[in-house]
Order: structure tokens, then C-alpha cells, then sequence
């Protein structure tokens, strides 16, 4: 599976699936064509398909632009239907569809947004997290609840650990930054805090990462290790009330 990488806008990434030997891709969220549009003439790779997480602008801006020129198909969540520019598919918890020769899950992982959505590539081991999950951290809840995100945290926690994350945003520097405020006593957040900063310092994408690491080392996913509670001295709290806390804390980092 070719997964081309494409920085847009100040801290946006979006993804191109390429189909080499068809030659077309399917994209999620596209949201700036000026950036989307001379890779795909270049390689003369037409756009088969626009896979929207969730309606944010930042994720969809492109779609109408895109679809006009390429007449691709687009999907996304059916809870955002009517939020989607130029939707032609809308999709629902456990929909499973087509994307090039790929077999495609969807989970709904509100918290974000309320209807925001992931693409969960099964055979390939590949997961599009939008703004549900980033490198070392989690989207701000804009129209949900720490329990609501918790819970559609734990559906990426439960895929397999050597899952491949592509997120929404390059925000893995603060991330590291801030999850070390919360767990500086974790080694493995110690180590990957430093190859982030290397990455960084060479220009180089931080994603995709791996549901592995993130385990390891994203606070947001381990608001129910011993670990954490202990250095936020809740003790006796209960995962959502951790999660909620640590959610609070990185508001205001």
C-alpha cells in the first residue's frame, strides 16, 4: 500500500492512496487542491476518490474544487452529511467499502466532532485518525464529552498494535513537550520525544506512527495506567476523569 504524504496548509497532512498501476488515488481530506493538484499532474495520477473524516474546513476545504476537476467520488460521515461539500456517500459505524483494491472499515470516534469518522485499512494494518488521534495526543473536544472521547479512543487502542496511524495535523513537537509534562518517568516517551525532535530537525514527517508506540507514550491513551494517575496524584480517579484532566491540562499548555 503507497501512502504519498502531503503537507498542506500551516499544519495539515493529507494522504494520497495511490493506485500506481491504474494510476489514481483516492485522498483524505484534500482540503488544499493548490497543493494537492501539481503532484497528481506530475505523476499523471488522476483522483478517484476524497475519504473526509470530518467536516472541519481544514479537511474539506478542497472537496468541490477537486470532485469538478477529477469527478471523483466522495465519502464521509453520515452524521455530517450535511456539513460535507460535495458528499456522495455517507458512512455509518462498522460500513465497510472499496477504496482502490483495499477493503475499508469504518469506525465512528465522535469527541472532535460529533459524527468525525476513521478509515481502518484491516489487511494492510493503516488507520486515517484525522483529529481523533496524533502523534502523542488527541483532538480537542470541540462537540463532545471526556467520556465520548475516551471510548472512541479505546476503539483505536483496541486495533492491532503493529497499526499504521496517519493523523490530521503535525502537531508532535507540543505534543512531546506536553506529554512529558504529564509522565516525564517514561523512558519510552523519554526516547521518543528525542526522535521526534531529530525528525523535526531534519524536515522529515513524524507519521506515520504506530498504535504500539502511541501505547507507550501518548498520555491520551493511557489514562488508565498506574503510571499516569499516580503523577497527576488521582489515584483513585477513574479513566474518563484522568482522560479529562490531561485533556484540561493540554487545553492550556
Amino acid at each position: 500500500m503507497k501512502v504519498k504524504i502531503i503537507p498542506i496548509l500551516s499544519d495539515n497532512y493529507s494522504y494520497l492512496i495511490i493506485d500506481k498501476e491504474n494510476k489514481f488515488c483516492s485522498a483524505v481530506d484534500p482540503a488544499s487542491p493548490e497543493e494537492i493538484i501539481p503532484f497528481l499532474e506530475k505523476e499523471k495520477i488522476g483522483l478517484k476518490n476524497i475519504l473526509n473524516t470530518h467536516y472541519h474546513s481544514d479537511h474539506t476545504a478542497g472537496n468541490l474544487e477537486l470532485k469538478d476537476k477529477f469527478k471523483c467520488k466522495i465519502y464521509g460521515p453520515d452524521k455530517e452529511k450535511d456539513q460535507i461539500p460535495g458528499i456522495d456517500v455517507a458512512l455509518k459505524e462498522n460500513d465497510t467499502l472499496k477504496i482502490n483494491d483495499y477493503s475499508v472499515k469504518i469506525f465512528e470516534t465522535p469527541g472532535h466532532t460529533a459524527g468525525h469518522i476513521i478509515y481502518w485499512f484491516e489487511k494492510e494494518k493503516v488507520v486515517f485518525t484525522g483529529d481523533t488521534l496524533f502523534v502523542l495526543g488527541c483532538g480537542k473536544l470541540f462537540e463532545g464529552t471526556p467520556e465520548i472521547m475516551w471510548n472512541s479512543l479505546l476503539k483505536i487502542r483496541n486495533l492491532p498494535k503493529k497499526t499504521q496511524i496517519y493523523c490530521g495535523h503535525e502537531y508532535s513537537k507540543n505534543n512531546a513537550d506536553f506529554a512529558l509534562s504529564v509522565e516525564k518517568n517514561n523512558n519510552k516517551l523519554i526516547e521518543r520525544s528525542d526522535e521526534i525532535n531529530k525528525l523535526i530537525n531534519e524536515n522529515s514527517f513524524t507519521v506515520p506512527t504506530t498504535l504500539e508506540k502511541e501505547i507507550e507514550c501518548n498520555p491520551f491513551l493511557r489514562a488508565d495506567v498506574d503510571n499516569i494517575k499516580k503523577n497527576l496524584e488521582m489515584e483513585n480517579a477513574s479513566p474518563v476523569e484522568v482522560f479529562g484532566e490531561i485533556r484540561t491540562k493540554k487545553d492550556i499548555f
